[in-house]
């Protein structure tokens, strides 16, 4: 998997959450996938892609990307987390690994 495509899968995954689109999140992850993030770990793709679908505290949020950093076999992606009518709710750095051309693993770094 090329730099290029590391950097277009993670920005599908953003488009996915952000569109709702549970089956193309859920293509784009390993099945040993884990998203680990201040407040929790979530291991395994189909237990990630429930919480997304029905277990995020808000569903009404958006992930614009300011920024997408290639290094080696990760991707870091800078951003912001946006409520419904654009107000800021944090900013974020998530780092993704890959496996298999999947994402395998994000680690998410807020402030």
């Amino acid at each position: 998997m090329s730099d290029g495509d590391r950097a277009a899968t993670a920005r599908a995954y953003y488009r996915a959450l952000d569109g709702g689109d549970y089956d193309r999140l859920r293509g784009l992850l390993a099945e040993s996938f884990v998203h680990d993030r201040p407040d929790r770990t979530i291991e395994g793709r189909e237990r990630f892609v429930r919480f997304m679908r029905e277990g995020r505290p808000r569903t009404d949020t958006t992930h614009p990307i300011d920024g997408v950093f290639r290094r080696d076999d990760a991707v870091a992606v800078r951003g912001r987390l946006l409520d419904a009518d654009g107000d800021p709710i944090v900013r974020f750095v998530d780092v993704f690994t890959f496996a298999d051309g999947r994402v395998d693993r994000i680690e998410t770094y807020t402030r």
